[in-house]
């Protein structure tokens, strides 16, 4: 149990007005407990009021005790799990996560009408927003590993491979590093597939003159990173040259502009500006990064609508794209942390 931890999570409550929240992710409960549970289909939930206190609620198949000192009460796998919860709840608004199956709090407002749900997800999701030096270092190793893996399966290109076999190769050499594997699954692009952003790695085989796109990550200790390098095997065309200047160019002006004080959204202006004045602004088509830490994908997004300001400790990632349909798509990915006077590249 981090205390420090609970103290950041009580505070947001306090500020949004929430007396109690039911945490039920399992990344969140492991930032508050130090407990690692994938529930599945059965009921994790910790019951945290704004006074600090805290009860974990787990099934006594998923053998949590003596693994943390948070108070616990277990149920059978027999029994009504809400049932065992409800009469633990406070009166009036309770903060739900965003997680929380619908089926959990439907079962809640039946057999408690006194109790109003809320979005509960914001207390959490701004104390993680800003990484502790444990985390910083947690991220800076995976981030490391992640570049090593990435050069590997770069230098193991060769003509007939397919996007399923480099991809497998990637999880192999991130297991062999010590992580227990990827923290997204590896997309592998070659060529026209590159142009759909989250393509769907399938048995096409690399031929000379491709583009290819790897958007890679893996966990340490729970941790994840995420990185795009862009390679072209064989010749490169003045258009493939051209784009991928651009990219990188605008993946730099993102992170130039990445220090604290900073609204998102101005750092996602700074990389789709370059983008747009080289007249590929419709190409294009995402926001220019997201939060990353225990999930792969955290608050905040990185793009022309976000409001949030940066502060030293937060991680997000700086991924500007073109991608033209039918042909190829480049983008360039670097992980980044706000320090007390700019920005630490973990990706580099």
């Amino acid at each position: 149990m981090n205390t420090n931890r609970i103290e950041k999570v009580t505070q947001n409550m306090r500020a949004c007005g929430l007396r109690q929240i039911i945490v039920s992710s399992t990344a969140n409960v492991y930032y508050l407990t130090g407990v690692w549970c994938e529930p599945f289909e059965r009921m994790l939930a910790l019951l945290v009021k704004d006074s600090g206190e805290m009860t974990l609620f787990a099934n006594r198949m998923f053998a949590l005790q003596g693994l943390t000192d948070v108070p616990m009460i277990e149920y059978e796998d027999t029994d009504d799990c809400v049932a065992v919860l409800a009469p633990h709840v406070l009166p009036g608004k309770v903060g739900i996560d965003k997680t929380w199956p619908s089926h959990f709090t439907i079962r809640l407002m039946q057999q408690r009408p006194d109790v109003v749900p809320a979005l509960g997800s914001q207390p959490l999701d701004d104390a993680r927003l800003t990484k502790d030096a444990e985390e910083l270092e947690l991220m800076r190793i995976s981030s490391r590993k992640n570049v090593e893996v990435c050069d590997r399966i770069a230098r193991a290109l060769h003509e007939g491979v397919t996007e399923k076999e480099i991809q497998a190769l990637y999880i192999q050499i991130a297991q062999e590093l010590g992580s227990p594997g990827p923290s997204f699954t590896p997309l592998i692009c070659f060529g026209p597939n590159g142009a759909e952003p989250h393509h769907d790695s399938d048995g096409t085989k690399l031929v000379p003159g491709s583009t290819v796109i790897m958007d890679v990550g893996l966990l340490w200790r729970h941790y994840c990173s995420d990185m795009t390098r862009t390679v072209h095997f064989g010749a490169v065309t003045d258009e493939e040259k051209r784009v991928h200047e651009i990219v990188t160019a605008a993946n730099r002006a993102g992170i130039a502009a990445c220090r604290p004080g900073v609204k998102m959204k101005d750092i996602d202006r700074a990389a789709r500006k370059v983008i747009e004045d080289a007249g590929y602004g419709p190409y294009f088509t995402h926001r220019t990064g997201h939060g990353i830490g225990l999930d792969e994908h955290e608050f905040p997004d990185c793009s022309s609508v976000s409001e949030t300001v940066t502060r030293p400790g937060m991680i997000f990632s700086i991924e500007p794209g073109i991608y033209l349909p039918g042909k190829f798509g480049v983008r360039v990915e670097d992980l980044v942390a706000i320090t007390e006077d700019g920005c630490e590249v973990l990706t580099w």
